[in-house]
């Protein structure tokens, strides 16, 4: 069986790969390297996944209509994981023709692939920012998420639309997983566990935005990862059943996080303790594009796969610490 995994030098992708690896799966691992974030970090991603036996990587833009007809042409795929996307809801108020190109077109052209090659699962990255605005608390995947409140939830929640009508049409089993605040070692620098982490061992200011009254669902990588690899085992069935999201097409959607929002200010305390140094904070008005809190109903995801995620914020936060110091050299 040979599988495919986009964003394989990224955050989740990494980790996804190594895992797959280490169960003695084939992989072929594809990513453009982008300068989104320092593009050191994601080469020594590669590095860390290694390179046992059954691991390929192409630098391959997903969003290059050629280059991905090329691919499809030199490997057949039994199943796809699409994790690789332009991120970041700050960064889509800057450069919004990137979140086009990566989580438009190029999930456009991971569908086609899938059309053509008939795999036995999609299974794709969304959002929690699909949400938006929403109230509702915990998020489920029954709400209604019509109004995202930044361009990155908009191509999020237009991917789900567009898996949709293919998992319709061609009847290509398709599950998506809505990520709730992803973090642990190999993490992405703009995230709030890195850039907090950062600012502790320089002494610089942290900015607690929306008055320091933010929540999230942090989970942690190797929670996400294990419900990745228990979604991938079980391809939404065609036998015109209601899935989870409200399709009768073979295509589920379910949310995927730790079940337990917390402040941003408790992360903070957390990783004051794992650092030894006192935060120095300034409190900020919410930021355009960002929301006051997440929260995942992760039932429907538990009911399908028996998800359930292990890792607390501090023994999680703690980890990403001595990480941190470890990449960096810091101790």
């Amino acid at each position: 069986m040979t599988i495919l995994v986009t964003g394989a030098a990224g955050f989740i992708g990494s980790a996804t790969c190594k895992a797959l690896l280490e169960r003695g799966e084939r992989v072929v691992g594809i990513d453009n390297l982008n300068a989104y974030y320092d593009p050191a970090l994601k080469r020594a991603r590669l590095d860390w996944i290694g390179a046992p036996s059954g691991l390929t990587f192409e630098k391959i833009d997903f969003a290059d209509r050629a280059a991905m007809a090329d691919l499809g042409r030199r490997h057949r795929f039994n199943r796809i994981i699409h994790l690789g996307a332009q991120a970041g809801v700050r960064h889509s108020l800057r450069q919004p023709h990137d979140y086009a190109d990566a989580n438009l077109v190029g999930h456009l052209n991971l569908l086609e692939l899938a059309r053509a090659q008939e795999p036995a699962h999609f299974v794709y990255a969304s959002s929690s920012s699909v949400y938006g605005g929403n109230e509702a608390m915990p998020f489920s995947v029954a709400d209604r998420v019509d109004h995202p409140v930044s361009l990155y939830a908009a191509t999020k929640r237009a991917g789900e639309l567009m898996s949709e009508s293919y998992a319709h049409l061609y009847r290509v089993p398709m599950t998506g997983l809505r990520f709730f605040t992803v973090y642990g070692p190999w993490g992405r620098p703009d995230m709030a566990m890195w850039l907090f982490t950062e600012a502790l061992y320089k002494g610089e200011t942290i900015r607690l935005f929306n008055h320091g009254r933010m929540r999230r669902d942090f989970t942690y990588i190797d929670d996400i990862v294990g419900g990745i690899l228990a979604c991938l085992e079980r391809p939404p069935a065609d036998d015109g059943s209601e899935k989870p999201g409200g399709s009768k097409a073979p295509h589920a959607l379910f949310n995927i996080g730790n079940h337990q929002p917390e402040k941003v200010a408790t992360l903070v305390a957390i990783l004051e303790e794992a650092t030894g140094r006192k935060a120095r904070t300034e409190l900020a008005a919410i930021e355009p594009g960002d929301v006051p809190a997440t929260f995942a109903d992760i039932a429907p995801l538990q009911a399908a796969t028996g998800f359930s995620p292990t890792t607390p914020l501090e023994t999680g936060a703690r980890a990403f610490v001595r990480w941190y110091a470890d990449y960096h050299d810091l101790s």
